[in-house]
């Protein structure tokens, strides 16, 4: 059952776009540092995750399969073996999209932090910290 074409739909239509466990656990990083923020500002490219206004600096926070997180040791983003003609140019467009966004937000005088979902997992959490901390102070 599991395995179902309609079952496997149900469950991708369910992924969320917001709120999403590695989102929650950088927002709560980043507020436990002192910072505050906005979330998914529609008047920038992208809408990014994070706002810091004040810093003019955005987290983004990006799931590893839909935004094809280029490290070969995650293995998160690896590409379904069913359908490839259809992931390929579906993950590529998002891949594509991102990078424009990250064009426009620097062009209009935005610092941009990418964090990978895998990068949010309790083993790197300590790195997680630090790499923030470096980016939001610096």
């Amino acid at each position: 059952m599991l395995n179902t074409s309609p079952h496997r739909s149900w469950t991708m239509a369910r992924v969320g776009q917001k709120d999403t466990k590695p989102e929650m656990v950088v927002r709560r990083l980043v507020h436990g540092m002192g910072y505050r923020f906005r979330l998914h500002r529609k008047d920038l490219p992208g809408s990014p995750d994070i706002v810091l206004p004040g810093l003019r600096k955005v987290i983004e926070v990006r799931g590893c399969f839909w935004h094809r997180h280029p490290d070969p040791s995650c293995g998160r983003a690896r590409v379904p073996k069913t359908r490839q003609d259809f992931w390929i140019p579906k993950l590529e467009r998002n891949a594509q999209r991102d990078a424009e966004n990250e064009r426009q937000l620097r062009a209009l005088g935005w610092d941009l932090m990418v964090v990978w979902e895998c990068q949010t997992t309790p083993q790197h959490r300590q790195y997680l910290e630090a790499a923030l901390q470096g980016f939001l102070s610096g």
